[in-house]
């Protein structure tokens, strides 16, 4: 998610902050930028303002918090008449132009943000409404209008249709879908990286793994947006040769390749030029989410328990994003994210921005019976204490420093 768009930053203005989606080409971020009140996080928000705080209120609404007003009304705040949004404006009563830098994965996960938190129907579906409108002729979607399609940009938009109920396979432009675009993009099993997905063909129509636009390609081929739950295991764990393949295809052949990527050290490198020999945390949490939804539990449990050991770190200097990343892993496999590696990342999330609330019945719901209703899946810090045949939560929740 956060860096699953790290292809389209290079090519758009090289390296940025992880915690940062595709961008277009613009000046480098202004360490002066001010965060202005009800968004999260503590960085310049020029470049990633409207995805971290999509990120940050889905990941809330699936632990079953309300979030603020405050933060719901930043978001609403950044769209423009059009429906689209860009990725920060610093001045939201001033009208959009010409010059807005609008794209369609800010677009895009904001949609996710707001129809998760419901009462937004109006600013959805003009979003939507935009989107379909800026829909490429082979389906799929590029970051910028107008620019070239992509597995990422086009996965993003595959969730925000999915998550508001449309199907994605009836959005089409002349006669395609994004599902077409994806399996353009799907590499044949008896290629070099068989299986994967390539982030967009290169100037000669060659086709080059990515494990970043897999990830994202997977889970989308599968009809998922930010949120996913484990799915039915694969028929097979290998790549399955298809002609054209289908959308199922298209996901177990880009999962059979993640779970190989993984498989020895439960991550995935960092590509980003310049960059230490080191893990990729946020694609590996993407990754996370995608072998989950594609059924392979126990290469999305080995990541997962790779994340739990050695990302807290990483979190901590990315900020909301990133611990809404690895909330969504969490939820995916079905683990605790209120006892990750001994910290809580729901209290390290909400304490980034103007904190959410928990209705009294959901928290009545939860204490009674101590099982996660759909909807209400959460865990807010609270641990399980087991004494002598009685279990009983204890509030864990205390706010920490970025």
């Amino acid at each position: 998610m956060n860096v699953r768009r790290n292809a389209a930053a290079l090519a758009a203005i090289g390296v940025l902050a992880a915690a940062a989606p595709a961008v277009a080409a613009g000046p480098s971020p202004s360490p002066k930028a001010s965060v202005p009140a009800g968004l999260y996080g503590k960085s310049d928000p020029t470049y990633d303002g409207v995805w971290r705080q999509s990120l940050t209120l889905v990941a809330q609404r699936t632990l079953g918090y309300h979030p603020a007003t405050a933060a719901v009304d930043w978001l609403t705040g950044q769209q423009c008449a059009n429906g689209s949004f860009a990725a920060f404006r610093a001045t939201p009563a001033a009208s959009c132009d010409a010059k807005t830098m609008v794209d369609t994965n800010s677009t895009a996960a904001a949609i996710q943000a707001l129809h998760a938190t419901g009462g937004h129907d109006a600013a959805v579906t003009k979003a939507m409404d935009w989107l379909k409108s800026v829909q490429n002729k082979d389906g799929g979607w590029g970051y910028n209008p107008g620019s070239p399609s992509d597995t990422n940009s086009t996965s993003v938009v595959i969730g925000a249709l999915a998550a508001t109920g449309a199907d994605p396979a009836g959005v089409r432009k002349d006669g395609k879908s994004p599902y077409d675009a994806l399996a353009t993009w799907s590499i044949p099993c008896d290629q070099d990286g068989g299986g994967a997905l390539a982030y967009q063909p290169d100037k000669k129509g060659k086709l080059a793994a990515n494990a970043d636009a897999t990830a994202a390609g997977v889970t989308a081929a599968l009809g998922k947006g930010f949120v996913a739950q484990t799915g039915k295991a694969p028929a097979a764990d290998a790549c399955a040769k298809a002609g054209r393949p289908t959308p199922a295809q298209v996901a177990d052949n880009g999962g059979a390749y993640l779970a190989a990527a993984v498989a020895k050290s439960g991550h995935l490198m960092s590509v980003m030029p310049g960059a230490t020999d080191q893990p990729d945390y946020g694609n590996t949490a993407d990754t996370v989410v995608a072998l989950a939804a594609d059924g392979r539990t126990a290469a999305a449990k080995k990541a997962y328990a790779f994340l739990e050991k050695s990302a807290g770190p990483w979190a901590a200097q990315t900020g909301p994003a990133a611990y809404a990343q690895l909330i969504l892993a969490a939820h995916a496999v079905g683990a605790q994210p209120g006892d990750f590696g001994g910290t809580s990342l729901v209290t390290s999330l909400n304490a980034l921005g103007p904190e959410p609330r928990m209705q009294a019945a959901e928290k009545q719901a939860k204490a009674s019976d101590g099982t996660s209703h759909a909807g209400v899946w959460w865990s807010v810090g609270i641990c399980l204490v087991a004494g002598i045949g009685i279990g009983f939560l204890l509030s864990t929740r205390k706010k920490q420093q970025s």
